[in-house]
């Protein structure tokens, strides 16, 4: 079958239907056969550079004019403008004007889907989709059009049916008919065309048999020269041509009467069709680059802390929150403005994951979820800065899903995603632990006492906590943390631990615990000790 997809640029369809004038104030809805297969034609002789139609350009057409199509419509508007176009005559120094309406279907975004349930061959299907291709305008010069040709298995839309009319059927309610003008089958065109000119003749008079006077020949000729030889010679007619016969309509064509929903040219604005609204999102991954691509260029690993705090500040930024409408898996706060307890809320977690001491992504994960509002401002973010913000840092989303998705990583950034959202039985600290609250001797607030609290708050079982001494290889992690100048919460302790936490059974990642611990701080990752899953 052969199915046509047109969408407008403009938002607009411009197109009288035949038989009226352009002030009635009327739109051919849905854009007939008639003007889609002549559309076709011309396109061949503008664009593929014809000199008559090809052998396969006259199949096409006579196939597609065989058939009555069904459409797909898209909500739409009745619209117009008025211009007032000069006539070159003055009245009273003035020039003298006429109005002129033009008439439109405010369709936006919208596509008209229309197929024809004819099979095509192998070459008129490949000139249908290359005509399609190259089709600049539909009706009127201002109704710019992109088409193209789909498969005949791709299903059509539901909703805004058009299809023709049947002898004995009729829809239910909200549902009115239109008359839309049709193309002759060839071979109907061709019966008529023979009974017509016979008739003609036979009123001349015109001798049956016998010697014919030449003054007779011209006759016969211009007789015959009024009914264009085939369908294809009638498509290509301009309407000047036969008003200046007296044809009432283009000859080759014929009115057919279509269904259509009651509702699918609305006078006044159309309502807009809501959005779906997008399923949470668990987490999103960025990429991050400088403005040179030089990778030695991304911030340290030392800068954790600050990168985090940045990028949630242009997170929060795009949000608008002006509007009173609150987010609160970005801010952290409900609608009183008050912090929001559970952790499950956004969490950005800047990381190494090629392991050369530079922060090349950022994770932003929350356990809630994020919601629409959410997913608009994170999108729109395209960059950040390091280094007091100074520095530009480039920002690409770089995937979006559920976090266990993301070990599906590269080969080369695989390893170190599943260290840090994988599932294991023993974690260690990647970034330095800085308790939440100020150490004590005994208590709750000892430093077991708060990783315990921590994890609770986090819905994660108890474990056994291992505070590592400080090594050539943990050095590093004290400069994770240094107190903040100017504005800004300070950690309470101006102390870090390197910390290894042992569950009874394994866990999965990422943990997250202390100061900090939405910004990268305290950011836990798996093991590869016998201990890990």
């Amino acid at each position: 079958m052969a199915t046509l997809v047109l969408r407008f640029p403009g938002g607009r369809y411009h197109a009288t239907p035949a038989g009226h004038h352009v002030n009635e104030g009327i739109v051919e809805w849905p854009p007939s056969p008639w003007r889609l297969v002549r559309a076709l034609v011309s396109c061949g002789y503008t664009t593929q550079r014809w000199d008559d139609v090809p052998a396969v350009g006259r199949r096409l057409v006579e196939q597609l004019a065989s058939v009555l199509p069904e459409y797909r419509l898209p909500p739409a508007a009745l619209g117009h403008s008025r211009h007032y176009m000069p006539t070159a005559q003055l009245d009273k120094g003035r020039e003298k004007t006429t109005l002129v309406l033009d008439t439109f279907a405010h369709v936006g975004d919208g596509e008209i889907w229309v197929r024809w349930p004819v099979a095509l061959d192998e070459e008129a299907a490949a000139l249908f989709a290359t005509l399609a291709d190259h089709l600049g305008y539909l009706g009127r010069s201002e109704s710019w059009v992109l088409a193209r040709a789909v498969a005949d298995d791709v299903p059509l839309p539901h909703g805004g049916r058009a299809w023709p009319h049947v002898d004995g059927e009729r829809p239910s309610r909200g549902h009115d008919q239109v008359a839309l003008t049709v193309c002759d089958g060839p071979a109907d065109y061709a019966s008529w065309r023979a009974a017509e000119v016979a008739r003609a003749l036979a009123q001349l008079g015109a001798p049956d048999g016998g010697k014919i006077t030449a003054a007779m020949k011209k006759k016969i000729a211009k007789v015959e020269g009024e009914y264009p030889v085939d369908l294809l010679s009638c498509l290509q007619l301009d309407t000047a041509w036969w008003q200046e016969r007296r044809w009432s309509q283009a000859p080759g064509s014929r009115r057919a009467l279509y269904w259509r929903d009651t509702n699918a040219l609305e006078v006044g604005p159309v309502a807009a069709p809501r959005r779906p609204v997008p399923n949470p999102v668990e987490a999103f991954l960025f990429a991050l680059t400088t403005p040179s691509g030089s990778r030695s260029a991304l911030p340290s690993v030392t800068r954790t802390l600050p990168q985090a705090e940045l990028l949630h500040r242009a997170l929060v930024s795009k949000l608008d929150l002006a509007d009173g409408e609150n987010c609160p898996e970005l801010t952290g706060r409900d609608d009183e403005q008050r912090p929001l307890r559970g952790h499950a809320h956004a969490h950005v977690l800047p990381v190494d994951l090629d392991r050369d001491g530079r922060l090349d992504h950022i994770v932003l994960f929350a356990r809630s979820g994020f919601g629409a509002r959410a997913q608009s401002a994170i999108r729109r973010v395209e960059r950040t800065y390091t280094k007091g913000g100074v520095g530009e840092l480039q920002v690409a989303l770089a995937g979006h899903g559920p976090l266990a998705g993301f070990v599906d990583l590269s080969a080369e950034l695989g390893p170190s995603m599943a260290a840090l959202v994988g599932t294991a039985r023993v974690w260690q600290t990647a970034t330095p632990f800085v308790p939440p609250r100020h150490l004590k001797k005994r208590g709750a607030n000892t430093l077991a006492g708060q990783i315990a609290a921590e994890l609770e708050t986090r819905g994660l079982p108890p474990a056994e906590v291992e505070v590592l001494p400080w090594s050539s290889a943990t050095h590093a992690l004290r400069h994770y943390v240094r107190r903040r100048r100017g504005r800004g919460p300070q950690p309470p302790v101006d102390a870090a631990f390197v910390v290894r936490l042992a569950f009874a059974e394994p866990v999965t990642g990422p943990i997250c615990l202390g100061y900090a611990s939405h910004y990268g701080l305290g950011c836990f990752t798996a093991t590869s000790g016998p201990d890990s899953r």
